[in-house]
């Protein structure tokens, strides 16, 4: 298995660039495609514990301080594509964005 591990590792090494910056073009595409989907089933989670937290706090069964971490937790990743974008300095971020 080490033979393998070591044989990898050489044929990164000796490749051209090219084919390193397919592979990590191919990588940041599959990162942001899961970013997206993820986010998506994040956000109709997130919706069904607000209204759940919101019915809880409203009768006195739960705290509003979880209702108003789930809610800002929930705009964090609603803005992450902007923040991204923001820090990179560029414009093709290329996340769905939600606002």
């Amino acid at each position: 298995m080490k033979l393998l591990y070591l044989a990898l590792a050489l044929l990164f090494a000796t490749s051209t660039e090219g084919y390193a910056q397919d592979a990590f073009g191919v990588v940041t595409s599959k990162g942001k495609e899961l970013f997206n989907n993820v986010k998506t089933v994040v956000f109709v989670m997130g919706g069904f514990g607000l209204v759940g937290l919101a019915v809880g706090a409203i009768f006195g069964a739960v705290k509003w301080k979880w209702f108003a971490s789930l809610a800002f937790g929930l705009l964090i990743l609603a803005i992450a594509s902007q923040i991204v974008t923001y820090f990179t300095n560029t414009s093709d971020a290329k996340f769905n964005d939600s606002l």
